[in-house]
């Protein structure tokens, strides 16, 4: 009898693990994404008990991260059912997803951002679902500017005024202090930036919508040698290796009067570990002589590996993790930019971060990387930029020489027409 009990139990555990099903979920994990990652992949196992999901941690930069990717979906591996991929992968990415279309996601396209929606459309197939969305930020001490009698900087000028006067002062007690810490490192990171620099100083984005090259002008010129004068003065010279997370450390342990970066960075600045905390603010960034600040469009998608074993279970998470519960749950704990648009009118989130409120204008105006017009060679792009734009901050090359051979460079790549502006 006992022998036939054990045939049984081990029959019916042998039913169960054939009956689970296995995904994983490749996510990020800078500041608390990988956190809120696990803890929603928790929520969808909660009501899907016959699912395991496994989270996977990746690079935190960006290139790095696409070429761990690449090593997964070029030999077409099973392994990653569900990648969380950057706002620029899609037309590069395409060939390697499901249609989203097909799995249900047509039932809830019109809650999120229209513009992002096309951005993930590639042939008429959704091959990702908006999940975050992200802009860059200004972030301000708002002690140290009532301390020295300033206002929050409108301008490139300003800020390197203010940053200039409260570095001076608080020098005197604190040598490791300040004025603006950014992203410099040569990565992905450096393009963003340099495109709010650019965009801010009417000097175009790189590579225009209709396919011309822009780069080469005297306004690019003149925001590039500003920024390059930052470095060593208002921002540490070791600011030309800063990415997201470095920047944050710099400026969360007090270090700093001004920081740009993402909104990630607003719930962590205001943590108990925090020094800042009820001390900072956010802002657009500063606007050079165009008379607008800009900020470049970011954010992350949810995308179903072709190859995926599981590819009914994988789509149903992916819209599950983009849905309205897990965006606000992210939102509310993580400041993650919602792509569901009436999260922007919800308590619960504008309390915990006022400025979407405020600043929604600057989420749903930010820049775009010129990635669809690039594509599938952004990456290439991307890397020409910011390896040019990193030799002139950290003064290897002349500003107006670095500029004039990338554009020949990015003609030479793309057959795209320059267009000379000096």
């Amino acid at each position: 009898m006992k022998k036939v009990l054990l045939t049984l139990m081990v029959a019916l555990f042998a039913l169960v693990a054939v009956s689970e099903t296995v995904i994983t979920v490749a996510a990020g994990a800078v500041g608390q994404e990988l956190e809120l990652t696990k803890k929603a992949a928790e929520m969808y196992m909660e009501i899907h008990p016959d699912v395991t999901v496994k989270v996977l941690d990746t690079p935190d930069m960006v290139q790095d991260r696409l070429g761990l990717y690449l090593q997964f979906l070029e030999a077409k591996s099973p392994e990653i059912d569900v990648y969380q991929v950057d706002v620029i992968w899609p037309g590069d990415l395409a060939q390697h997803f499901v249609d989203l279309y097909e799995h249900n996601a047509d039932k809830v396209v019109s809650m999120h951002f229209p513009a992002i929606i096309e951005n993930n459309t590639v042939d008429g197939k959704l091959v990702a679902i908006p999940w975050f969305t992200d802009a860059g930020l200004l972030y301000y001490r708002t002690d140290l500017l009532e301390k020295y009698g300033l206002n929050p900087p409108a301008t490139w000028d300003e800020l390197e005024e203010a940053a200039r006067i409260i570095q001076e002062g608080e020098r005197k007690t604190n040598p490791d202090f300040w004025g603006f810490v950014w992203q410099g490192n040569a990565y992905e990171g450096l393009t963003c930036d340099a495109l709010e620099w650019l965009a801010s100083n009417d000097a175009g984005t790189i590579i225009s919508s209709d396919k011309k090259i822009t780069i080469a002008n005297s306004n690019a010129v003149e925001i590039l040698e500003k920024v390059a004068g930052w470095v060593g003065t208002i921002s540490p010279s070791g600011v030309l290796t800063f990415a997201e997370e470095d920047a944050r450390a710099v400026w969360q342990a007090g270090n700093a009067a001004f920081m740009r970066n993402w909104p990630y960075a607003y719930s962590l600045s205001k943590g108990e570990d925090s020094a800042v905390a009820g001390k900072f603010d956010v802002s657009p960034l500063p606007a050079g002589k165009s008379g607008n600040g800009a900020a470049t469009l970011g954010g992350w998608q949810l995308s179903v590996s072709k190859y995926s074993k599981n590819p009914e279970v994988a789509a149903d998470f992916a819209l599950f993790m983009a849905g309205y519960e897990v965006q606000k749950m992210r939102a509310v704990e993580g400041s993650f930019n919602p792509t569901i648009q009436a999260l922007y009118a919800d308590y619960e989130v504008l309390k915990a971060n006022p400025f979407f409120g405020s600043l929604y204008d600057v989420f749903v105006n930010a820049v775009a990387r010129p990635s669809t017009a690039t594509a599938p060679r952004y990456n290439e792009v991307s890397t020409l930029f910011f390896k040019a734009v990193h030799s002139i901050l950290s003064g290897t090359a002349d500003a107006r020489n670095a500029l004039e051979e990338l554009a020949l460079d990015l003609e030479d790549m793309t057959g795209f027409e320059v267009v000379w502006g000096f």
